[in-house]
């Protein structure tokens, strides 16, 4: 089964790879969609709805205290570690994720887009000032020790499944320095990639001789598109992903199959042709 992933990455000079939610589950970080695409839970909440209602803000930020142990205790699993090995090596040019979870930058990534963002910091939307997450977490902990012990099946992105009766009496911290509305460093739903992110990223896949999906269902257009700009100019496309995907129609080959099992048998077995 990874042989077809070898030949396809020791005949392409500069696969681009881009990465989904998939890729982190094996760190314990749960995902949006099942095998056949289809979102799992309610929706999640919007930019404009969180910028707009105080009452919005309050319950991500709330849920987000309870469900923050989860993202903040994940770690780089063998699937982020051998795409890193794969970047230092050369086999491949760089990485684009769709997830905010930081894992790739802690694996080693070297050339990375991460196109959402990343969650572990915060920004002040009058200021402009970022703050690591955990900071503020100390500050969720302090202005609301009732929600600190505060058990909730996880979601993704930090988000845990957490309803209580009321959150009049829950406190979101303000920016320090002025007292500006604090978000989360991601591209929320309902919002746009910033302009620069997403021409570094276009600009990688035009460089790309090939793209290589790994852990994502590609069911968000962000993702998709970059799908369909290899595939008009003729590039080919393959995927490592449990399920189906947005653009199978698309591909080249897909290794149905968890990227923490199938990756690091490719770099094995790309080391192996090397030394012999």
């Amino acid at each position: 089964m990874e042989s077809q992933l070898v030949e396809f990455l020791r005949h392409h000079q500069r696969v681009l790879v881009l990465t989904g939610a998939g890729l982190s589950t094996a760190s314990g970080i749960p995902g949006y969609r099942d095998k056949d695409g289809i979102r799992r839970g309610r929706a999640p909440i919007e930019g404009p709805e969180f910028r707009r209602h105080e009452a919005v803000r309050r319950r991500y930020w709330a849920r987000s205290m309870v469900g923050w142990s989860t993202l903040s205790g994940a770690h780089p699993n063998e699937g982020h570690r051998a795409l890193a090995e794969l970047e230092a090596s050369g086999h491949i040019s760089a990485v684009i994720t769709q997830n905010v979870d930081g894992l790739h930058q802690r694996a080693g990534a070297r050339n990375l887009i991460e196109l959402h963002g990343n969650i572990h910091q915060v920004v002040c939307l009058n200021c402009g000032r970022r703050v690591p997450r955990a900071a503020l977490q100390q500050r969720l902990n302090a202005l609301n020790p009732e929600f600190s012990n505060l058990l909730a099946h996880p979601l993704p992105d930090g988000d845990a499944q957490l309803e209580p009766d009321s959150l009049e009496d829950f406190h979101v911290p303000a920016c320090e320095a002025c007292g500006g509305m604090l978000q989360p460093d991601v591209v929320f739903f309902g919002d746009n990639v910033p302009k620069e992110r997403t021409e570094a990223a276009f600009a990688h896949m035009a460089e790309a001789d090939a793209l290589l999906v790994v852990g994502s269902s590609l069911m968000v257009f962000s993702g998709y598109r970059f799908c369909r700009m290899a595939a008009q100019d003729g590039k080919p496309i393959a995927a490592v992903n449990a399920g189906k995907t947005r653009a199978d129609d698309l591909l080249a080959f897909k290794l149905e199959a968890a990227a923490q099992e199938v990756l690091p048998r490719v770099v094995q077995l790309l080391s192996s042709a090397a030394a012999s």
